[in-house]
């Protein structure tokens, strides 16, 4: 599903129109972002929770030159899904 199809989801299951969906998707992730940017947890009880974990800076290879290069220590995000998500999609239907 993208996003623009969520949008469109989000709109007729909520009864809202497209623009307001829009509105509220785009506002929900940024706010998530801005969160996890600053290193801050966001949990979202029962679907899970998205924070920033710090990836150590390490030495890899150039397959074109051979050469060692250094990647530099950077933030990346991470999910964990909640029980209820993971209860979810373990059930049979």
């Amino acid at each position: 599903m993208t996003k623009q199809e969520f949008i469109e989801k989000l709109a007729k299951k909520a009864k809202i129109s497209k623009k307001d969906a829009r509105t509220i998707v785009d506002a929900a992730l940024g706010l998530i972002i801005d969160r996890v940017k600053r290193k801050e947890k966001v949990t979202l009880t029962g679907f899970g929770t998205f924070e920033a974990r710090q990836q150590k800076a390490t030495q890899r290879i150039n397959p074109q030159t051979g050469r060692k290069m250094t990647v530099p220590a950077k933030l990346v995000p991470k999910f964990r899904p909640g029980k209820q998500f993971k209860e979810a999609l373990a059930r049979k239907k």
